[in-house]
Protein backbone atom coordinates (compact mmCIF):
# COMPACT_ATOMS: atom_id res chain seq x y z
CA UNK A 1 0.00 0.00 0.00
CA UNK A 2 2.83 2.36 0.88
CA UNK A 3 4.45 1.65 -2.48
CA UNK A 4 1.19 2.49 -4.28
CA UNK A 5 0.84 5.76 -2.36
CA UNK A 6 4.49 6.59 -3.02
CA UNK A 7 4.11 5.91 -6.74
CA UNK A 8 0.93 7.99 -6.83
CA UNK A 9 2.68 10.90 -5.14
CA UNK A 10 5.61 10.64 -7.57
CA UNK A 11 3.16 10.56 -10.47
CA UNK A 12 1.28 13.63 -9.20
CA UNK A 13 4.56 15.45 -8.59
CA UNK A 14 5.71 14.63 -12.12
CA UNK A 15 2.44 15.92 -13.53
CA UNK A 16 2.78 19.11 -11.52
CA UNK A 17 6.35 19.72 -12.76
CA UNK A 18 5.27 18.99 -16.30
CA UNK A 19 2.35 21.39 -15.98
CA UNK A 20 4.68 24.04 -14.57
CA UNK A 21 7.01 23.51 -17.51
CA UNK A 22 4.20 23.91 -20.01
CA UNK A 23 2.83 26.97 -18.24
CA UNK A 24 6.29 28.46 -17.96
CA UNK A 25 7.14 27.75 -21.56
CA UNK A 26 3.91 29.41 -22.64
CA UNK A 27 4.90 32.66 -20.92
CA UNK A 28 8.13 32.72 -23.00
CA UNK A 29 6.64 34.27 -26.08
CA UNK A 30 9.43 35.24 -28.46
CA UNK A 31 11.32 38.31 -27.22
CA UNK A 32 9.21 40.10 -24.63
CA UNK A 33 11.38 43.06 -23.65
CA UNK A 34 10.65 45.70 -21.01
CA UNK A 35 9.73 49.14 -22.28
CA UNK A 36 13.14 50.69 -22.98
CA UNK A 37 12.28 54.12 -24.39
CA UNK A 38 15.00 56.61 -23.52
CA UNK A 39 14.53 59.38 -20.98
CA UNK A 40 15.23 61.93 -23.72
CA UNK A 41 14.19 65.40 -22.54
CA UNK A 42 11.98 65.92 -25.63
CA UNK A 43 10.85 62.31 -25.91
CA UNK A 44 9.34 62.14 -22.43
CA UNK A 45 6.68 64.66 -23.46
CA UNK A 46 5.53 62.65 -26.51
CA UNK A 47 4.39 59.10 -26.97
CA UNK A 48 6.93 56.74 -28.56
CA UNK A 49 6.52 53.27 -29.96
CA UNK A 50 7.92 50.16 -28.29
CA UNK A 51 8.68 47.47 -30.87
CA UNK A 52 6.85 44.18 -30.33
CA UNK A 53 8.88 41.00 -30.88
CA UNK A 54 6.42 38.46 -29.53
CA UNK A 55 5.38 35.39 -31.55
CA UNK A 56 1.68 35.48 -30.77
CA UNK A 57 -0.92 37.38 -28.75
CA UNK A 58 -0.93 36.73 -25.04
CA UNK A 59 -3.56 34.33 -23.68
CA UNK A 60 -3.83 35.96 -20.25
CA UNK A 61 -4.47 39.53 -19.18
CA UNK A 62 -1.10 40.81 -17.96
CA UNK A 63 -0.10 43.64 -15.66
CA UNK A 64 3.32 45.22 -16.12
CA UNK A 65 5.27 47.76 -14.09
CA UNK A 66 8.27 49.51 -15.62
CA UNK A 67 10.96 51.69 -14.03
CA UNK A 68 13.85 53.52 -15.71
CA UNK A 69 16.52 56.01 -14.65
CA UNK A 70 18.54 58.02 -17.17
CA UNK A 71 21.29 60.62 -16.76
CA UNK A 72 20.76 63.57 -19.14
CA UNK A 73 23.46 66.22 -19.36
CA UNK A 74 23.89 69.03 -21.90
CA UNK A 75 25.43 72.44 -21.07
CA UNK A 76 23.73 75.71 -21.97
CA UNK A 77 23.75 76.52 -25.67
CA UNK A 78 22.02 79.20 -27.74
CA UNK A 79 20.92 79.00 -31.36
CA UNK A 80 20.24 81.62 -34.02
CA UNK A 81 18.52 80.63 -37.27
CA UNK A 82 18.70 83.65 -39.61
CA UNK A 83 15.70 84.21 -41.88
CA UNK A 84 17.47 86.01 -44.74
CA UNK A 85 18.34 83.52 -47.55
CA UNK A 86 21.53 85.45 -48.35
CA UNK A 87 22.72 85.23 -44.74
CA UNK A 88 21.91 81.52 -44.71
CA UNK A 89 23.90 80.99 -47.88
CA UNK A 90 26.89 82.91 -46.48
CA UNK A 91 26.85 80.88 -43.23
CA UNK A 92 26.59 77.61 -45.12
CA UNK A 93 29.99 78.29 -46.66
CA UNK A 94 31.64 78.36 -43.21
CA UNK A 95 32.15 75.37 -40.92
CA UNK A 96 29.52 75.50 -38.17
CA UNK A 97 31.81 76.29 -35.20
CA UNK A 98 33.40 79.28 -37.00
CA UNK A 99 30.21 80.99 -38.12
CA UNK A 100 29.55 84.60 -37.12
CA UNK A 101 26.10 86.14 -36.93
CA UNK A 102 25.52 89.48 -35.21
CA UNK A 103 21.92 89.43 -34.11
CA UNK A 104 20.53 92.88 -33.26
CA UNK A 105 16.74 92.60 -33.45
CA UNK A 106 14.05 90.97 -35.56
CA UNK A 107 13.58 94.05 -37.76
CA UNK A 108 17.19 94.53 -38.84
CA UNK A 109 18.45 90.92 -38.56
CA UNK A 110 15.40 88.63 -38.53
CA UNK A 111 16.17 85.23 -37.02
CA UNK A 112 14.61 82.49 -34.93
CA UNK A 113 16.21 81.94 -31.54
CA UNK A 114 16.11 79.17 -28.93
CA UNK A 115 18.27 77.96 -26.04
CA UNK A 116 18.53 74.83 -23.93
CA UNK A 117 20.32 73.43 -20.89
CA UNK A 118 19.68 69.94 -19.49
CA UNK A 119 21.17 68.50 -16.30
CA UNK A 120 19.06 65.93 -14.44
CA UNK A 121 18.50 62.26 -13.74
CA UNK A 122 15.05 61.51 -15.11
CA UNK A 123 13.04 58.67 -13.58
CA UNK A 124 10.31 57.03 -15.63
CA UNK A 125 7.43 55.02 -14.16
CA UNK A 126 5.04 53.04 -16.37
CA UNK A 127 2.07 50.91 -15.48
CA UNK A 128 0.40 48.93 -18.24
CA UNK A 129 -2.20 46.29 -18.88
CA UNK A 130 -2.30 44.02 -21.91
CA UNK A 131 -5.50 42.22 -22.84
CA UNK A 132 -6.14 39.46 -25.40
CA UNK A 133 -9.05 40.71 -27.53
CA UNK A 134 -9.20 38.17 -30.38
CA UNK A 135 -7.37 35.13 -31.72
CA UNK A 136 -4.73 37.24 -33.46
CA UNK A 137 -5.05 40.55 -31.60
CA UNK A 138 -4.22 42.12 -28.27
CA UNK A 139 -4.60 45.57 -26.73
CA UNK A 140 -2.10 47.33 -24.51
CA UNK A 141 -2.80 50.45 -22.44
CA UNK A 142 -0.05 52.12 -20.44
CA UNK A 143 0.32 55.24 -18.37
CA UNK A 144 3.72 56.90 -18.19
CA UNK A 145 5.01 59.42 -15.65
CA UNK A 146 8.34 61.06 -14.83
CA UNK A 147 10.22 62.39 -11.83
CA UNK A 148 12.99 64.99 -12.27
CA UNK A 149 15.81 64.38 -9.76
CA UNK A 150 19.39 65.44 -9.03
CA UNK A 151 20.53 61.80 -9.08
CA UNK A 152 21.93 61.64 -5.56
CA UNK A 153 23.03 58.34 -4.02
CA UNK A 154 21.66 55.81 -3.24
CA UNK A 155 18.57 56.31 -5.44
CA UNK A 156 20.51 56.57 -8.72
CA UNK A 157 23.50 54.32 -8.15
CA UNK A 158 24.16 53.35 -11.78
CA UNK A 159 23.05 56.64 -13.36
CA UNK A 160 24.34 59.23 -10.91
CA UNK A 161 26.89 61.90 -11.85
CA UNK A 162 29.37 60.38 -9.36
CA UNK A 163 29.23 56.93 -10.98
CA UNK A 164 29.66 58.31 -14.49
CA UNK A 165 32.55 60.59 -13.55
CA UNK A 166 34.23 57.83 -11.54
CA UNK A 167 34.09 55.69 -14.68
CA UNK A 168 35.53 58.52 -16.79
CA UNK A 169 38.31 59.23 -14.30
CA UNK A 170 39.35 55.64 -13.62
CA UNK A 171 38.39 53.52 -16.63
CA UNK A 172 37.65 55.43 -19.86
CA UNK A 173 36.82 58.87 -21.17
CA UNK A 174 39.32 61.02 -19.30
CA UNK A 175 38.79 63.45 -16.47
CA UNK A 176 35.46 65.32 -16.73
CA UNK A 177 35.21 65.11 -20.55
CA UNK A 178 31.86 66.92 -20.74
CA UNK A 179 32.12 69.27 -17.78
CA UNK A 180 29.86 67.66 -15.21
CA UNK A 181 32.33 68.43 -12.44
CA UNK A 182 32.88 71.93 -13.82
CA UNK A 183 29.16 72.75 -13.64
CA UNK A 184 28.58 70.78 -10.42
CA UNK A 185 27.43 67.25 -9.62
CA UNK A 186 24.00 66.20 -8.37
CA UNK A 187 21.96 69.17 -9.44
CA UNK A 188 18.98 69.93 -11.66
CA UNK A 189 19.21 72.54 -14.39
CA UNK A 190 16.42 71.85 -16.86
CA UNK A 191 15.34 74.75 -19.06
CA UNK A 192 14.36 75.13 -22.69
CA UNK A 193 13.11 78.23 -24.50
CA UNK A 194 11.72 77.30 -27.91
CA UNK A 195 11.81 79.34 -31.14
CA UNK A 196 8.36 80.75 -30.33
CA UNK A 197 9.49 82.15 -26.98
CA UNK A 198 7.76 79.49 -24.85
CA UNK A 199 9.72 78.20 -21.87
CA UNK A 200 9.87 74.70 -20.39
CA UNK A 201 11.31 74.86 -16.88
CA UNK A 202 11.61 71.92 -14.47
CA UNK A 203 13.07 71.74 -10.96
CA UNK A 204 14.25 69.01 -8.62
CA UNK A 205 11.47 66.57 -7.63
CA UNK A 206 9.01 67.89 -10.22
CA UNK A 207 6.59 65.12 -11.18
CA UNK A 208 4.97 64.87 -14.62
CA UNK A 209 2.15 62.69 -15.91
CA UNK A 210 3.44 62.19 -19.45
CA UNK A 211 0.38 60.61 -21.00
CA UNK A 212 -1.65 57.55 -21.92
CA UNK A 213 -0.65 55.21 -24.74
CA UNK A 214 -3.07 52.80 -26.42
CA UNK A 215 -1.45 50.17 -28.60
CA UNK A 216 -3.26 47.67 -30.79
CA UNK A 217 -0.72 44.96 -29.89
CA UNK A 218 -1.06 43.62 -32.54
CA UNK A 219 -2.31 41.82 -35.58
CA UNK A 220 -0.37 38.54 -35.89
CA UNK A 221 -0.89 37.18 -39.42
CA UNK A 222 -0.34 33.54 -40.32
CA UNK A 223 1.48 32.74 -43.54
CA UNK A 224 2.04 29.31 -45.05
CA UNK A 225 5.80 29.50 -44.50
CA UNK A 226 5.52 30.61 -40.85
CA UNK A 227 5.55 27.08 -39.44
CA UNK A 228 8.23 25.59 -41.65
CA UNK A 229 10.58 28.58 -41.40
CA UNK A 230 9.68 29.45 -37.77
CA UNK A 231 9.15 33.05 -38.80
CA UNK A 232 6.67 35.31 -37.02
CA UNK A 233 5.28 38.71 -37.98
CA UNK A 234 3.05 41.31 -36.39
CA UNK A 235 1.72 44.76 -37.19
CA UNK A 236 0.61 47.45 -34.76
CA UNK A 237 -1.31 50.69 -34.61
CA UNK A 238 -0.66 53.21 -31.86
CA UNK A 239 -2.43 56.16 -30.26
CA UNK A 240 -0.82 58.47 -27.72
CA UNK A 241 -2.57 61.10 -25.62
CA UNK A 242 0.00 63.47 -24.12
CA UNK A 243 -1.23 65.12 -20.93
CA UNK A 244 1.58 67.36 -19.66
CA UNK A 245 1.02 71.12 -19.69
CA UNK A 246 3.98 71.47 -22.05
CA UNK A 247 2.60 69.27 -24.83
CA UNK A 248 -1.13 68.53 -24.55
CA UNK A 249 -1.60 66.68 -27.83
CA UNK A 250 -2.40 63.49 -29.69
CA UNK A 251 0.06 61.25 -31.58
CA UNK A 252 -0.59 58.32 -33.91
CA UNK A 253 1.74 55.66 -35.30
CA UNK A 254 2.23 52.29 -36.96
CA UNK A 255 4.76 49.50 -36.54
CA UNK A 256 5.87 46.26 -38.20
CA UNK A 257 8.02 43.52 -36.68
CA UNK A 258 9.55 40.16 -37.62
CA UNK A 259 10.98 37.36 -35.46
CA UNK A 260 13.06 34.32 -36.43
CA UNK A 261 13.37 31.56 -33.85
CA UNK A 262 15.95 28.76 -33.65
CA UNK A 263 15.19 25.87 -31.29
CA UNK A 264 17.89 23.50 -30.06
CA UNK A 265 17.70 19.85 -29.01
CA UNK A 266 17.99 20.79 -25.33
CA UNK A 267 14.92 23.10 -25.71
CA UNK A 268 17.03 26.22 -25.41
CA UNK A 269 16.39 28.78 -28.13
CA UNK A 270 17.84 31.72 -30.02
CA UNK A 271 15.57 34.55 -31.19
CA UNK A 272 16.53 37.21 -33.72
CA UNK A 273 14.14 40.09 -34.39
CA UNK A 274 13.88 43.37 -36.22
CA UNK A 275 11.21 46.03 -36.41
CA UNK A 276 10.37 49.53 -37.59
CA UNK A 277 7.86 52.16 -36.56
CA UNK A 278 6.68 55.59 -37.61
CA UNK A 279 5.05 58.11 -35.28
CA UNK A 280 3.22 61.29 -36.29
CA UNK A 281 3.75 63.70 -33.42
CA UNK A 282 1.18 66.33 -32.51
CA UNK A 283 -1.45 65.35 -35.03
CA UNK A 284 -3.81 67.35 -32.83
CA UNK A 285 -2.77 69.99 -30.30
CA UNK A 286 -5.30 70.51 -27.52
CA UNK A 287 -3.71 73.77 -26.36
CA UNK A 288 -0.53 75.79 -26.94
CA UNK A 289 2.47 73.45 -26.95
CA UNK A 290 6.23 73.74 -26.64
CA UNK A 291 8.10 73.20 -29.91
CA UNK A 292 9.71 69.80 -29.27
CA UNK A 293 11.34 69.56 -32.68
CA UNK A 294 10.08 70.66 -36.10
CA UNK A 295 10.24 67.14 -37.54
CA UNK A 296 6.64 66.00 -37.30
CA UNK A 297 7.54 62.34 -37.81
CA UNK A 298 9.75 60.13 -35.66
CA UNK A 299 10.94 56.91 -37.32
CA UNK A 300 12.58 54.08 -35.37
CA UNK A 301 14.54 50.99 -36.41
CA UNK A 302 15.30 48.30 -33.86
CA UNK A 303 17.12 44.96 -33.84
CA UNK A 304 17.31 42.36 -31.08
CA UNK A 305 19.00 39.03 -30.43
CA UNK A 306 18.20 36.89 -27.39
CA UNK A 307 19.42 33.51 -26.12
CA UNK A 308 17.14 31.62 -23.74
CA UNK A 309 18.23 28.82 -21.41
CA UNK A 310 15.52 26.77 -19.70
CA UNK A 311 15.89 25.22 -16.27
CA UNK A 312 14.78 21.70 -15.39
CA UNK A 313 11.63 23.14 -13.83
CA UNK A 314 10.72 24.95 -17.03
CA UNK A 315 11.69 28.42 -15.86
CA UNK A 316 14.08 30.37 -18.05
CA UNK A 317 16.97 32.81 -18.15
CA UNK A 318 17.15 35.03 -21.25
CA UNK A 319 20.11 37.20 -22.28
CA UNK A 320 19.47 39.85 -24.91
CA UNK A 321 21.26 42.55 -26.90
CA UNK A 322 19.19 45.36 -28.40
CA UNK A 323 20.06 48.16 -30.82
CA UNK A 324 17.76 51.11 -31.49
CA UNK A 325 18.09 54.16 -33.72
CA UNK A 326 15.57 56.99 -33.90
CA UNK A 327 15.30 59.78 -36.46
CA UNK A 328 16.26 63.37 -35.61
CA UNK A 329 13.98 65.82 -33.78
CA UNK A 330 14.80 68.86 -35.92
CA UNK A 331 15.09 69.25 -39.69
CA UNK A 332 18.63 68.60 -40.86
CA UNK A 333 18.62 71.51 -43.34
CA UNK A 334 18.96 73.96 -40.45
CA UNK A 335 22.46 72.68 -39.73
CA UNK A 336 23.57 74.38 -42.96
CA UNK A 337 23.15 77.83 -41.44
CA UNK A 338 22.53 77.69 -37.69
CA UNK A 339 24.79 79.68 -35.38
CA UNK A 340 25.53 78.05 -31.99
CA UNK A 341 26.81 79.91 -28.96
CA UNK A 342 28.03 78.14 -25.82
CA UNK A 343 30.65 78.01 -23.11
CA UNK A 344 33.08 76.08 -25.30
CA UNK A 345 36.17 77.42 -23.51
CA UNK A 346 35.16 76.06 -20.10
CA UNK A 347 34.84 72.36 -20.93
CA UNK A 348 36.63 69.94 -23.20
CA UNK A 349 33.88 68.78 -25.53
CA UNK A 350 30.17 68.49 -26.08
CA UNK A 351 29.22 72.09 -25.31
CA UNK A 352 27.05 72.09 -28.46
CA UNK A 353 25.27 68.75 -27.83
CA UNK A 354 22.08 70.32 -26.50
CA UNK A 355 21.33 71.65 -29.99
CA UNK A 356 23.52 69.72 -32.44
CA UNK A 357 22.16 66.35 -31.26
CA UNK A 358 18.62 67.46 -32.12
CA UNK A 359 19.69 67.33 -35.78
CA UNK A 360 21.15 63.80 -35.92
CA UNK A 361 19.64 60.32 -35.44
CA UNK A 362 19.92 59.07 -31.86
CA UNK A 363 21.12 55.51 -31.27
CA UNK A 364 21.73 53.29 -28.26
CA UNK A 365 22.60 49.72 -27.23
CA UNK A 366 20.96 47.78 -24.41
CA UNK A 367 21.90 44.60 -22.55
CA UNK A 368 18.88 42.80 -21.11
CA UNK A 369 18.48 39.94 -18.64
CA UNK A 370 15.11 38.30 -18.08
CA UNK A 371 14.06 35.65 -15.59
CA UNK A 372 10.71 34.04 -16.30
CA UNK A 373 8.44 31.72 -14.35
CA UNK A 374 4.91 30.56 -15.01
CA UNK A 375 3.47 33.26 -12.74
CA UNK A 376 5.75 36.27 -13.25
CA UNK A 377 8.60 37.74 -15.30
CA UNK A 378 11.40 40.02 -14.12
CA UNK A 379 13.64 41.88 -16.57
CA UNK A 380 16.65 44.14 -15.97
CA UNK A 381 18.50 46.23 -18.55
CA UNK A 382 21.20 48.82 -18.96
CA UNK A 383 21.35 51.17 -21.95
CA UNK A 384 24.38 53.03 -23.25
CA UNK A 385 24.61 55.90 -25.72
CA UNK A 386 27.81 55.19 -27.68
CA UNK A 387 27.26 58.22 -29.94
CA UNK A 388 27.69 60.36 -26.79
CA UNK A 389 24.62 62.54 -27.14
CA UNK A 390 24.12 62.44 -23.35
CA UNK A 391 20.36 62.35 -23.62
CA UNK A 392 20.66 60.10 -21.74
CA UNK A 393 24.29 59.09 -21.39
CA UNK A 394 23.45 55.92 -19.49
CA UNK A 395 20.08 54.47 -18.51
CA UNK A 396 19.12 51.52 -16.33
CA UNK A 397 15.71 49.99 -15.81
CA UNK A 398 13.61 47.05 -14.75
CA UNK A 399 10.24 45.50 -15.51
CA UNK A 400 7.94 43.20 -13.56
CA UNK A 401 5.07 41.47 -15.35
CA UNK A 402 2.42 39.15 -13.97
CA UNK A 403 -0.54 37.41 -15.66
CA UNK A 404 -3.78 38.00 -13.71
CA UNK A 405 -6.51 36.25 -15.70
CA UNK A 406 -6.80 33.45 -18.23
Amino acid sequence: MKKVIFKALVFLFTLQVFAQQNDSLSIKNGIDNPNMQTTHHFGIFSSRIQQNFKKRPIDKTTLSFNYASGNNFQPFVETHLPSDPQVREALSQVIWFQRRFDFIDQETTPAEYYNIVIDAVIKEFRASITLPIAKKHELNVNLRSYLITDGSYPFSFFTSDETIEWFHSNIAGGEDPFGRRFYGLNQVNFSYTDRNGNTLQLDNNDFIIGGLEINHHYYYPTFEFNKTKNLHFNFGSHLGINTSKFNPSLDIGISANALKQFKFANKNELDIATGASLLRKNLIDFDEVIDLGNNKFLATLEADVEFTKYTQKGNYHAFGLNYQIQSRYNKQEETEYYRLLGDFAAINAGWHNGVSRLYVPLSNWSIIYTYGRRNYKLALYIKQDFSVNNSPDIQAGMNFSVPIHK
